[in-house]
């Protein structure tokens, strides 16, 4: 839940037409302002090596600029802290409306692994709205330059249009969510890897998926709670089990309208019994 309430001017004019018309007017030149969150430096460190002739980020209009009412996007670092709290909202409204906001690394994107630390908010979009992420811990510099230049369309002037035979054969880049959600999918994976590791974390992650689609309609909470538990009764693994309860419990239940009985009792689920 955001701790920051926008102001209704601001809000208006940052609607997703005024920033695609935006990006219609930025076009082979865009002004960016860095704002440290409360980072490690690893993130500054690739953003200033990124900035070097080595990669030459002014062919595609990449420019830093040292003040926020000069810049077209804020490029956001960190997980937040609470020291940067304020910082960071005065120089979101100092920003020139219309505005492009940029998560970077895993702490701006997510919290990284200070997600729980008491003393930071876990990411920029909990704090004020993100239009793209930059993930990588630290992303690398060429990761940097594609992402801000794919996310704000600059790329298409510079790349041409690669046809394949047999398209279907290719994995597609995004699944479809199945709650029609991809953030869904996000959080939960985010969820599964903070619980049991990056390595079993996505395993997690794919058993409670595959469990969540057999139960025939995702967004039947009953039914769902009912496939889960299922799930929960005939895995061998107990740390699987209990923490499939816990993603539904925490992470299902934020994007489905559910009832408090619509949870998972984890201390009344036997599993290991198939």
């Amino acid at each position: 839940m955001k701790t920051y309430e926008m102001p209704s001017e601001i809000e208006l004019a940052n609607t997703l037409e005024q920033k695609l018309e935006l990006l219609k007017h930025i076009g082979r030149s865009f002004s960016v302002y860095r704002i440290d969150c409360g980072s490690c430096n690893g993130c500054e460190i690739e953003i200033f090596a990124a900035i070097t002739p080595l990669w030459d980020p002014e062919r595609f209009g990449f420019k830093l600029v040292a003040n926020p009412r000069h810049a077209d996007i804020l490029l956001c670092t960190g997980p937040v802290t609470r020291q940067m709290y304020y910082p960071l909202l005065r120089a979101y409204e100092a920003t020139p409306d219309p505005k492009i906001v940029v998560a970077l690394g895993a702490c701006g994107v997510t919290g990284g692994i200070f997600y729980d630390a008491y003393s930071v908010l876990s990411g920029i979009d909990k704090i004020i709205p993100v239009d793209a992420y930059i993930p990588g811990c630290p992303p690398h510099p060429a990761s940097i330059i594609y992402g801000l230049t794919t996310a704000l369309g600059v790329m298409e002037q510079k790349l041409q249009k690669v046809s394949f035979e047999h398209d279907g054969d290719l994995p597609p880049l995004v699944e479809d969510s199945v709650l029609g959600n991809t953030l869904f999918e996000r959080d939960l994976l985010v969820h599964a890897k903070k619980l049991m590791s990056y390595v079993f974390g996505r395993k997690l992650f794919d058993k409670y998926l595959s469990a969540l689609v057999s139960s025939g309609n995702t967004k039947d909470a009953k039914a769902t709670k009912a496939s889960i538990t299922q799930a929960m009764r005939i895995e061998d693994d107990p740390r699987y089990a209990e923490c499939m309860g816990i993603l539904h419990n925490e992470i299902y239940t934020q994007y489905v309208l559910c009832q408090e009985e619509d949870k998972i009792d984890l201390h009344r689920v036997k599993w290991g019994a198939k």
